[in-house]
């Protein structure tokens, strides 16, 4: 759009609205924006606070986890077997 057809609108826009009404819709226009605005840094914000929590919690599960145990009845065929490998031979 050109300089000339823009300032046509904004005459048009001011003769059927007036200066006191394209105030007010322009203040209203600008608040919903910082709100929007706001919305969405306070998403990101809980996004990143969402995602250190889990990052810190599979740490943490890591961390405090014991090693694996082993029941001894599963250890004690093979060794048997082992023992009478070493008879047999």
């Amino acid at each position: 759009m050109e300089m000339k057809e823009l300032l046509i609108i904004l005459v048009v826009v001011l003769v059927v609205f007036g200066a006191k009404k394209l105030r007010s819709v322009g203040e209203d226009l600008g608040h919903a924006v910082r709100g929007f605005k706001k919305a969405m840094n306070e998403g990101e914000q809980e996004e990143k606070e969402k995602e250190t929590t889990a990052a810190s919690s599979r740490r943490q599960i890591r961390s405090d986890g014991s090693d694996a145990e082993f029941p001894e009845t599963k250890a004690a065929p093979r060794a048997e077997s082992a023992a009478k490998t070493e008879r047999g031979a």
